[in-house]
């Protein structure tokens, strides 16, 4: 049933960040998403959790790049958990940042919970792009200390695709001119692209012309190259772009801008499986070799493509990857929308 609408809205969660990036685990308040798997329960969540997602993105309680989680039930039995994940612009069909995060949440809170002496603990995760397999590695106390997952199969869509980013001009910065993309899939669809090709560093004193300039290129492929997922979510559209920088052999740094202008604080898990796709293809990263991903913020992921996938074929070659990094709790909070609040589930500054 709907809440009284002269009652407050109360919502509670537990949020943790990953490699600086934040996940907001709903625990109690919101309905859980209807439907027989999270892909449907996305599509569900879309029209009737969006107030409870706005409230817990948007200031005075959260913040333009705030991302979060509704837990629900997983798609059947030999799942642990399933998630609908939210961000500042709507509902995403991939997070792997979220995935480390919940992986280590589900140790914690004892919703699995590992065997005696056991130095680690596999946590299986559906999402609205598929089903993802976590393992928690554990210290001697049984404690998490960080996570891997095997994302579901990235692909390279479409390499050295050229947008046109003069007309108009990218909002906040200089007209950019044309620039060419790769476009890849790693449970969403990213643009990837050196940031020197805009004569930009991944630092955050470049961050405000990165923003722009990611948006600018997500409306031109948008409108230039229709994107469908590959999976059961329905979604269409470019999610992100990544601006990379080379650091060293096997060794970079890259800022993901998706959503309406949200900066990734991580290194993007499922951006980096995109990355991974794109490397491999190109002869830039053998298959098993560890890519050392950093962010913005000087945070590191791990990431490895394993090899051919062996589902979802397509016309494209299709791999599996693997990401590591580390999740900690930032602390647990109950959230309130009064009746009265004139500012409703809040307002976003960008």
């Amino acid at each position: 049933m709907p809440p009284d609408a002269a009652s407050p809205r109360i919502l509670s969660t537990t949020d943790y960040h990953t490699a600086g990036e934040p996940f907001r685990i709903v625990t109690a308040g919101a309905p859980t998403a209807r439907g027989r798997t999270v892909a449907e329960r996305r599509r569900w969540a879309i029209d009737h959790l969006d107030v409870d997602r706005a409230l817990l993105c948007r200031e005075p309680r959260g913040h333009a790049d705030m991302y979060g989680g509704f837990l629900t039930p997983p798609d059947d039995e030999h799942g642990d958990l399933g998630v609908v994940f939210f961000h500042n612009d709507g509902f995403s069909t991939a997070c792997g940042h979220g995935t480390i995060a919940l992986a280590t949440w589900a140790v914690h809170t004892g919703l699995v919970t590992p065997p005696p002496r056991a130095n680690e603990v596999p946590v299986v995760v559906d999402v609205p792009s598929g089903r993802v397999r976590a393992i928690v590695a554990l210290d001697a106390q049984g404690r998490p200390v960080s996570a891997r997952f095997v994302n579901v199969p990235a692909h390279v869509e479409a390499t050295d695709v050229e947008v046109d980013l003069s007309s108009p001009p990218t909002p906040g910065g200089p007209s950019r001119g044309r620039v060419r993309v790769d476009l890849a899939y790693g449970g969403a669809f990213y643009a990837t692209l050196p940031a020197a090709a805009l004569g930009l560093t991944v630092t955050p004193e470049h961050l405000p012309a990165l923003i722009a300039t990611g948006r600018a290129i997500q409306r031109a492929v948008d409108a230039c190259h229709p994107l469908t997922l590959p999976d059961a979510s329905g979604a269409v559209g470019l999610y992100g772009v990544i601006f990379s920088e080379v650091l060293g052999e096997h060794h970079q740094r890259n800022v993901t801008v998706f959503a309406d202008g949200q900066v990734d604080r991580s290194p993007c898990g499922s951006g980096t499986s995109a990355r991974l796709a794109v490397l491999v293809e190109r002869g830039e990263l053998e298959i098993g070799a560890t890519l050392v991903h950093d962010s913005i913020v000087g945070s590191r992921f791990h990431a490895r493509a394993l090899g051919p996938s062996a589902t979802q074929p397509g016309p494209q070659r299709r791999y599996d990857t693997e990401v590591t990094g580390s999740a900690h709790r930032t602390g647990h909070h109950t959230f309130v929308l009064e009746p009265d609040d004139p500012l409703g589930p809040g307002f976003v500054l960008r």
